[in-house]
């Protein structure tokens, strides 16, 4: 859960401050407990194998734009489109693992987002090589939210209305 910030926030009647959840690892990514490694794995697996499977599906269709003989131009133009979509669209889901992005802009660039639907697989397994995609961006938020909660709760010590006065 986040506040119109992008901070974690507590929800309603729990104590505490949560972590917001990452898809795949829920919460395992802040203390990388209960099989976060091995999800890792699996989401690099799994981002890789789903890479492959769309680029054979690619594949497909450019095969079938050569029995259709539509022409080297419009080959190109195919090809020319998936390839410059891919890369726009590893270059924006990279960037969204370490920043927000403007839900109007994400709204615009969804239709390039799905034709570039191999760029975003690639991103995410290369990133997930490393860490939980996402996870810098959630831990510096969730290391804020924490400080602050801190701060906020560490003030304050006691029932005001049972102090001594002078």
């Amino acid at each position: 859960m986040s506040d119109e910030n992008g901070t974690p926030s507590t929800p309603a009647g729990s104590t505490g401050l949560r972590p917001e959840p990452l898809r795949f690892f829920g919460t395992t990514w802040v203390n990388h407990d209960d099989g976060y490694t091995l999800r890792r794995v699996a989401a690099s697996a799994g981002s890789l194998a789903a890479a492959v499977a769309s680029c054979l599906v690619l594949r497909f269709a450019y095969e079938g734009l050569q029995i259709a003989d539509t022409g080297t131009f419009v080959t190109f133009l195919v090809v020319v489109m998936f390839a410059v979509c891919s890369a726009l669209a590893f270059r924006h889901t990279w960037d969204g693992f370490t920043k927000r992005h403007d839900p109007a802009r994400q709204a615009s660039l969804r239709g390039l987002l799905a034709i570039g639907f191999v760029g975003s697989l690639l991103a995410y397994f290369f990133r997930s090589l490393t860490e939980a995609p996402g996870e810098k961006l959630h831990r510096e938020e969730y290391d804020r939210a924490r400080a602050q909660h801190e701060k906020r709760t560490g003030r304050r010590t006691g029932n005001p209305s049972k102090k001594r006065k002078r």
